[in-house]
């Protein structure tokens, strides 16, 4: 009983010392205080056991029509991870781009959110690739749709000549999702990001990273090769701060512009 007095006045000495001190050291001592009791009863390890665990969980649901398979944006199917959408807006509100290029259209779900969220910002136009046309995709004044490979000449040429008249441009990757496919798409839309904005490699967790262990050398592979020869580019794990991502490594930052540019 004593004991716990003691213990209870010198939480309470310890919760005074702390409100005394400025307000942002406060705050960062209540943070470390909090990081250090969390890591008391979570490692790293189990930590991460944990998140790939939900992570299988969330995504193989799809298999049951859920999750994934089950999102919308607006009445429009957006095969997405929502805590990536938080993300995406995130982004788009801190960053301005002029110009948001997506390759991967499918139902046009995720450009029409990406629309929206432009009209909320005040600003900015997609323009969604896709091998295929698809009836029922959403019409937006902010939306341009481009039919063809995302990788072929005809395509990559009124790419950059979109791009060329805007000051700042985003590009999201979520097309053919083969090893070969992914790092071409890097290797062609990388020089058209603008310094400050982002490149994001979508569905980086297929080839078991965590999920889908057998679907072979995927965006993960092509983003790690891609790293190794350009350092124009980092990962910004900031980006995946809600544990579960699709996109794991995926949302890498410019940092410089191209060589010669």
């Amino acid at each position: 009983m004593l004991s716990s007095r003691i213990q209870h006045r010198g939480e309470g000495r310890g919760r005074m010392r702390i409100a005394s001190l400025p307000r942002r050291l406060a705050g960062e001592l209540k943070t470390l205080r909090n990081l250090v009791r969390h890591r008391a009863y979570i490692d790293p390890k189990s930590e991460r056991s944990i998140v790939e665990a939900f992570h299988r969980l969330y995504y193989d649901a799809h298999l049951f029509g859920k999750t994934w398979r089950d999102t919308s944006w607006m009445g429009i199917p957006c095969a997405k991870c929502p805590l990536d959408l938080w993300v995406y807006q995130e982004i788009i509100f801190e960053t301005r781009p002029d110009l948001i290029v997506e390759t991967g259209t499918f139902n046009g779900g995720s450009a029409l959110y990406l629309a929206s969220v432009c009209d909320m910002v005040g600003a900015g136009r997609v323009l969604t690739i896709d091998v295929e046309a698809r009836r029922g995709r959403p019409s937006h004044r902010r939306i341009q749709y481009l039919q063809g490979s995302s990788t072929s000449r005809d395509v990559i040429a009124e790419v950059r000549e979109e791009a060329r008249g805007a000051g700042r441009v985003m590009v999201l990757l979520d097309s053919d999702h083969s090893k070969d496919h992914v790092l071409e798409e890097l290797r062609l839309y990388g020089p058209l990001v603008t310094p400050g904005n982002y490149l994001i490699v979508e569905d980086s967790n297929v080839n078991g990273h965590p999920v889908s262990p057998d679907f072979g050398p995927g965006p993960m592979e092509a983003i790690e090769q891609f790293l190794e020869r350009n350092a124009d580019f980092v990962v910004d794990e900031s980006r995946q701060k809600f544990y579960l991502t699709f996109n794991p490594r995926g949302y890498l930052r410019k940092v410089k512009a191209e060589r010669g540019s």
